[in-house]
């Protein structure tokens, strides 16, 4: 099992950015990485996933918005929020599926995630 640790949460107003990101040693060889959030009273939200092929997929409520991206060398996953709405507010969470291969058929969602990051909060203000 692998520490995350996160940064770069903070309140913005509605439009601003924010860029997170999360170090861990090797994740970014993990088959599977990514962000989710969770706002009080709300289920947790799969925000962003990335492979470590550097494929990725997004929330259908902030395509075209965030971006989730890595750097191997410094083993860290990153998010940009851009274009931030107060509805973006929440804890958001790195996770990972610490394995090194995708089990066959697996879509990387972070259903199986055993790792996580202690999570780091984004307010957005109107």
């Amino acid at each position: 099992v692998v520490q995350l640790v996160e940064s770069g949460g903070g309140s913005v107003q509605a439009g601003g950015s924010l860029r997170l990101s999360c170090v861990g040693a090797g994740i970014t060889s993990y088959w599977c990485m990514g962000w989710f959030r969770q706002a009080p009273g709300k289920e947790r939200e799969g925000v962003a996933f990335i492979r470590s092929d550097g494929s990725t997929r997004y929330a259908d409520s902030v395509k075209d918005r965030f971006t989730i991206s890595k750097d191997n060398a410094k083993s860290t996953l990153y998010l940009q929020l851009n274009s931030l709405k107060p509805e973006d507010t929440a804890m958001y969470y790195c996770a990972a599926d610490s394995r090194l291969y995708r089990p066959a058929g697996a879509r990387c969602d972070g259903t199986r995630a055993n790792s996580w990051g202690q999570g780091t909060q984004v307010t957005v203000s109107s």
